[in-house]
């Protein structure tokens, strides 16, 4: 048994007018996050430690934010490419802890969503997803809600 670790960061800037994905649900916002798909930092993290942990580059490498496939699309589409790359080396997921950072709005509520989500994609239960948020104390560009951001650890194992 072989088991390994990967860690993942994302960040995405805010913006009025745009939805604001997390976790694969959108969340009721009046700032969403901008980027070439649909920007959720949660999923691009989760992409980048399974990605990490297998060793096979990361989510920028697979899916280009210079590749016109790839724009507006549903973050969970990466998640699902992904899993496909590691069964494929043999890998499955053991679990994943993940901290989103922004000021507003409030996560707590949305975590048990986010987690019924996430977890048929990774082929996971709830329980294996830990999903945590917390603010920047009103510093940083986090702080000024100009900005949101996401850490993802995972834990990976080939038997």
């Amino acid at each position: 048994m072989k088991l390994r670790v990967g860690l993942g960061f994302d960040v995405h800037p805010l913006q009025a007018g745009h939805a604001l994905w997390l976790g694969g649900i959108k969340l009721p916002s009046e700032k969403g996050a901008v980027g070439h798909s649909d920007a959720d930092v949660l999923i691009h993290a989760l992409c980048d430690a399974l990605l990490g942990a297998a060793n096979l580059r990361d989510i920028g490498f697979h899916f280009s934010n210079k590749d016109p496939q790839w724009k507006g699309k549903d973050s969970k589409h990466f998640l699902k490419e992904v899993m496909r790359m590691l069964s494929e080396k043999g890998w499955q997921v053991e679990n994943v802890d993940c901290t989103l950072t922004l000021e507003n709005p409030k996560i707590n509520p949305h975590i048990p969503e986010m987690k019924k989500v996430l977890a048929p994609l990774m082929n996971i239960s709830e329980e294996d997803i830990s999903i945590k948020a917390t603010t920047n104390e009103k510093l940083g560009y986090v702080g000024r809600e100009e900005g949101v951001n996401a850490l993802a650890v995972a834990l990976i194992l080939k038997k």
